[in-house]
């Protein structure tokens, strides 16, 4: 990658842990962007090499146990050149499209202070055309937007990444029209081992109704709506299945919809587990 080709005035900020297999694809697609850190957590393998060598700026984070965590510290800590932000996990890749409507949004955002983006997820080798959309909050202001600590510290397995929400923004949020690329090279035993974990997390929200609601103030209008609705499994399973027309990705949306659809019923019980563990048999 040429530093002469950086001409997007964004600071990128790519988060990782172990990502050898990942982070060259997802390095490359940031050439045009102005300068790119790679934010470390311990890798025990070459992410930090191939970082150094694919002309990204590697920093080591060692998690404290306390806020902030992970994306926030780097916001706060790191010397940004610019106040615009984008935040990417290490399987994700930035298409030269969306590189080209970030780069007019940042030019003329206007009143807003940050844009949400659809990934297009491949599963098991297959891009995913239909079934469940996942939408984030990755290019922010970083002067106007901030992820807020949350009472989640005593979660079991807690991690040093803040959880499934999003930054609160003083401003207005945009959606962009072109969908961020995520292609996850690690096996399923990676997939399955990071849901597991996420899991022990939803699972604290849902018997801790105080940091559920917290959370849930700062979640998607998507996130709000399936935090809320009962019996989620199942339902999921036909929301992505069949409402969404995740059958027309053939074998791979059946089975990325199972195993979403597993990810909602791992919190579930889990949850139950909570409360038994804590005398609450309700």
């Amino acid at each position: 990658m040429t530093h002469a080709s950086r001409d997007i005035p964004i600071s990128v900020i790519v988060i990782t842990q172990n990502e050898e297999l990942s982070l060259p694809d997802c390095l490359r697609s940031l050439s045009r962007f102005s300068e790119v850190y790679v934010v470390d957590s311990d890798s025990t393998d070459r992410t930090l090499e191939i970082a150094e060598d694919l002309g990204a700026k590697p920093v080591s984070f060692a998690w404290n146990g306390e806020y902030p965590k992970k994306k926030q510290w780097a916001l706060d800590t790191l010397p940004l050149s610019h106040d615009w932000v984008l935040l990417l996990d290490a399987d994700e890749r930035v298409s030269p499209a969306l590189a080209a409507e970030f780069a007019a949004f940042v030019t003329d955002p206007g009143s807003a202070v940050a844009m949400d983006v659809q990934l297009r997820y491949s599963f098991l080798g297959t891009e995913l055309k239909h079934g469940h959309l996942v939408e984030k909050r990755i290019l922010i202001n970083r002067r106007k937007c901030y992820y807020p600590p949350v009472d989640d510290l005593a979660v079991t397995n807690m991690w040093h990444v803040e959880g499934h929400y999003q930054p609160v923004c003083d401003g207005e949020v945009v959606s962009a029209a072109t969908r961020l690329d995520h292609h996850d090279d690690d096996p399923l035993f990676g997939y399955f081992s990071r849901h597991n974990r996420y899991s022990d997390w939803e699972a604290y929200l849902r018997v801790h109704p105080e940091v559920r609601r917290a959370v849930a103030q700062n979640r998607t209008h998507q996130g709000k709506f399936f935090d809320r609705i009962p019996g989620k499994p199942l339902l999921f399973f036909l929301y992505a299945y069949f409402v969404r027309q995740g059958y027309r990705d053939g074998r791979a949306g059946f089975h990325y919809a199972v195993a979403l659809s597993f990810y909602y019923w791992q919190i579930h019980v889990k949850a139950i587990e909570l409360r038994h563990e804590s005398g609450d048999h309700a």
